[in-house]
């Protein structure tokens, strides 16, 4: 399925420069220098999981909507009690929720983990599915989660686009889409796949770090000579005429 040409075509930003595919491996070089020596919380959640496919995917379950130190915590409760899903799926539910408190919508987290649990037993002898497709029919489980799953744990090709990825993708001029699913379909189409397998990581330590949400380090960034700022000039302007009002 080929995405609407809007998404991909060039952004017209006036004459400030933007990434795209002519200079994008002197921009993803700069990022991957920088996130050498970033320290960042993704970098600790993939140390936590140790690339294992069941830690992966239910320290992604626990994270969504959930800050990084409070997934940090749950996530290593959760692994004393259920280290694989077959001790998952054996856990009660209450067990499960006294454990990952207090993440987002924990209650119902639960409820899905222990699922996920049983189902991986009784389907699946117990493995993580290593494609998108089966991954999105567990319960809970969505594109972001799917995509890191296959990238992070099997080291197979997806893109995986949470904010930071959909926010700075954007920002850089690379894309031009209004949502994470839009954006995902946009790179499939346009990011050269040698570096699909790196793209969360890298994008998201410079978001994190960086290129955030709100009041970016724009004159510490490492790609500053590339990056087309979209949005960032707007919120500024934005910023100065409610101080001028």
């Amino acid at each position: 399925m080929r995405t609407s040409a809007s998404y991909t075509q060039p952004v017209k930003h006036g004459a400030a420069p933007a990434v795209d595919n002519r200079n994008l491996a002197r921009v993803m070089r700069a990022v991957r220098d920088f996130c050498r020596t970033a320290h960042a919380p993704i970098t600790a959640f993939v140390a936590q999981t140790e690339r294992d496919p069941y830690r992966v995917l239910t320290a992604c379950i626990l994270s969504l909507r959930t800050q990084d130190q409070v997934t940090a915590g749950a996530a290593a409760r959760l692994f004393e009690i259920a280290p694989n899903s077959r001790a998952l799926a054996a856990s009660p539910v209450a067990v499960i929720r006294r454990a990952i408190y207090p993440v987002g919508f924990y209650r119902t987290k639960a409820e899905r983990l222990v699922e996920i649990g049983r189902i991986l037993q009784r389907e699946f002898s117990g493995r993580v599915p290593d494609d998108i497709d089966t991954l999105l029919g567990l319960p809970g489980v969505g594109r972001k989660t799917a995509n890191l799953v296959v990238t992070v744990a099997y080291s197979l090709p997806g893109i995986c686009v949470d904010t930071h990825v959909h926010r700075i993708s954007n920002r850089w001029g690379y894309v031009r889409t209004r949502s994470p699913e839009e954006t995902e379909q946009a790179l499939r189409e346009k990011l050269p796949r040698r570096y699909w397998l790196e793209f969360n990581r890298l994008l998201v330590t410079l978001g994190q770090t960086i290129c955030r949400p709100v009041r970016p380090r724009c004159d510490a960034c490492p790609i500053e000579r590339w990056c087309a700022r979209i949005g960032v000039n707007e919120r500024k302007r934005a910023r100065r005429r409610l101080t001028s009002a």
